[in-house]
C-alpha cells in the first residue's frame, strides 16, 4: 500500500507539470502575424493574453467536469428514471424468458406430434403388412384348395371317361356278337327305336 501511495504521489506532480507545459507551450509560441499595435504594446499585455489563454484552457476541463447544482426534484426525476429503466429491463427479461419458454414448449409439442405420427404410421404399416401376409396365406390356401378341387374334378372326369369307354367297349362287343348271330342265322336285323330296348 505504501508503494502504491508513492506511485500516486509521483504521478500527480508529473501530471501537474504536463498541464503547466500545455498551458505554457501554446502561449510561448509567437503568432505568425504580428500587427504594429502588438509591437508597441508593453510586455504586460502579452502576459495578460497569456493568462487569458491559460484561463480558457483551464476553464474547459472545469466546464465539462462542473455539474449544475441539483435539487431534490432533479434527484427524484433521476431516481424515477432509474426505477423505470430497471422495471423496463425486468419486463423485457421476463418477456424474453416467456417467449423462450413458449418456443421450447411449442418445439417439444411439435416433436411429440412428429413422434406420435411416426409411431401411428409404423403401426399402420405393420397392420397392412400383417393383412397382406394374411391375404397371401389365404390366397395360397385358396389356391391349394382350388388345385385339390381341380385334381378331384380331373379324377372324376377320368373315372367317367373310363366308364364311358368301358360301356362303349361293352356295346361294341355286344353289337359284334349280335351281328355275328345275325350272320350265322341269315336274318336281317329289325330297326328298333332308341327308347325301347331290345
Amino acid at each position: 500500500m505504501a508503494g502504491e501511495a508513492l506511485k500516486e504521489a509521483e504521478a500527480t506532480p508529473a501530471a501537474a507539470n504536463a498541464g503547466e507545459e500545455k498551458a505554457v507551450i501554446p502561449a510561448a509560441s509567437p503568432s505568425p502575424v504580428i500587427s504594429k499595435t502588438e509591437d508597441t504594446e508593453p510586455p504586460a499585455d502579452d502576459s495578460k493574453a497569456l493568462v487569458v489563454f491559460v484561463e480558457k484552457v483551464a476553464d474547459k476541463p472545469h466546464a465539462e467536469k462542473a455539474t449544475p447544482t441539483r435539487t431534490s426534484n432533479d434527484r427524484d426525476i433521476a431516481l424515477a428514471k432509474v426505477e423505470t429503466d430497471k422495471r423496463e429491463s425486468l419486463i423485457k427479461a421476463w418477456e424474453e424468458n416467456e417467449k423462450a419458454k413458449a418456443e421450447n414448449r411449442a418445439s417439444k409439442k411439435l416433436l411429440d406430434i412428429v413422434s406420435w405420427e411416426n409411431t401411428k404410421k409404423a403401426v399402420i404399416k405393420t397392420q397392412l403388412k400383417k393383412k397382406e401376409e394374411e391375404l397371401e396365406r389365404k390366397k395360397a390356401e385358396y389356391a391349394e384348395k382350388a388345385k385339390n378341387k381341380e385334381a378331384i374334378v380331373h379324377k372324376e372326369a377320368e373315372e367317367k371317361r373310363a366308364m364311358v369307354m368301358a360301356r362303349r367297349g361293352e356295346e361294341v362287343i355286344k353289337a359284334e356278337e349280335i351281328a355275328a348271330k345275325y350272320r350265322a342265322t341269315g336274318v336281317t336285323p329289325k330297326k328298333h327305336l332308341g327308347c325301347f330296348g331290345a
